[in-house]
């Protein structure tokens, strides 16, 4: 990744400004507060940024050291030996260096593996097709404690999942388990993400904009910063800055869509700079391929009408994922697609 190619460059509208000012940041909510307090912060926080950052949250810290020097270690390794277990369109496990976002590419490489080993999506995004794909993890040999340091923050990270769903829950109203029974056969999926130094940060990012498809994403990212997200109030880039041992959270769509768009899912996109390489964990906590996604019917009355389709949640995903490998003619699915009112 030396020098910027054309796949690269992002349109002049979304390039990102490298210029640091000081704005108000996230909310940042210690988990250890008391059941009330936390319900409530949660709700504004869903409410008014669809962002947040957690302390105290359980996850333990020397896992944080661990994941790092995994990752370091493994995307360290000669190109031959990553591309051993790179994924492709068919198992989307693995190693990969040129995704997509918005058509266009990102500058970074990642390696994904499922939570739940095997793991099942449809085949494709066509409606009448009814075949499932399997997934199942690609493991690379070295570094030789690399599947059990992602593995065993990856449990980790889905206990914090439920809890945070449960508080999520109880800030609508709901019964703190409403949304369990939507995650039996989850799909959620973990992703290391690299990204190295970039010699046009001004033209390039990270990731492009974009909202989540999933229930909850749980990121940790280490202290060089680069996460940015779009504040609702007024469109502004926000950067996310980097809290010593603290995760970042974000609702994606299947929340926009369950609360009736109570909270919703906002813009983010990760910038990158000439100096420093970045890593950063999410964990996409993603319902059971087969869930119907459809506001909730406890949210929705005559004076709030259903504003979204019911829609399948794995055909959705395969649809959103047909861009990672190449770029489309057409702008992938969105959320906005199932929108009523």
């Amino acid at each position: 990744m030396g020098e910027v190619d054309q796949a690269f460059i992002q349109a002049a509208q979304h390039r990102p400004k490298l210029d640091t000012i000081e704005i108000e940041g996230i909310p940042l909510i210690d988990l250890s507060l008391s059941d009330k307090l936390l319900v409530s912060e949660i709700g504004n926080a869903c409410k008014n940024w669809g962002f947040f950052q957690v302390i105290n949250h359980g996850v333990p810290l020397e896992l944080f050291t661990k994941i790092n020097i995994a990752a370091k270690t493994f995307f360290d390794r000669p190109i031959e030996e990553k591309t051993k277990v790179k994924r492709d369109e068919v198992n989307s496990t693995g190693y990969h260096e040129s995704e997509h976002t918005k058509n266009v590419r990102d500058w970074k490489e990642v390696f994904d593996f499922v939570l739940k080993d095997p793991s099942f999506l449809p085949a494709s995004h066509e409606p009448e097709d009814k075949e499932l794909k399997t997934l199942r993890n690609r493991w690379p040999e070295n570094p030789p404690e690399f599947r059990e340091v992602c593995q065993e923050y990856a449990r980790e990270a889905e206990k914090l999942c439920y809890k945070l769903l449960e508080l999520i829950a109880l800030s609508l109203g709901l019964p703190s388990n409403r949304f369990h029974g939507y995650f039996d056969d989850h799909t959620a999926l973990m992703r290391l993400n690299h990204y190295p130094p970039c010699p046009c940060p001004e033209l390039a990012l990270g990731v492009g904009r974009h909202k989540d498809a999933g229930a909850l994403t749980i990121v940790a990212q280490d202290d060089v910063g680069g996460l940015q997200v779009k504040r609702k109030s007024d469109g502004v880039w926000v950067p996310v800055k980097p809290t010593p041992n603290a995760l970042v959270i974000n609702v994606g769509d299947t929340i926009q869509v369950w609360s009736n768009e109570a909270y919703e899912s906002v813009e983010h996109r990760v910038v990158v700079n000439s100096e420093r390489e970045r890593f950063s964990f999410p964990v996409f906590f993603f319902p059971s391929h087969y869930v119907m996604v459809k506001p909730l019917e406890e949210l929705v009355n005559e004076q709030n009408p259903a504003k979204y389709k019911e829609y399948n949640f794995g055909k959705f995903f395969a649809a959103r994922t047909r861009g990672d490998y190449k770029k489309l003619e057409v702008e992938n699915i969105q959320i906005r697609d199932f929108k009523i009112i």
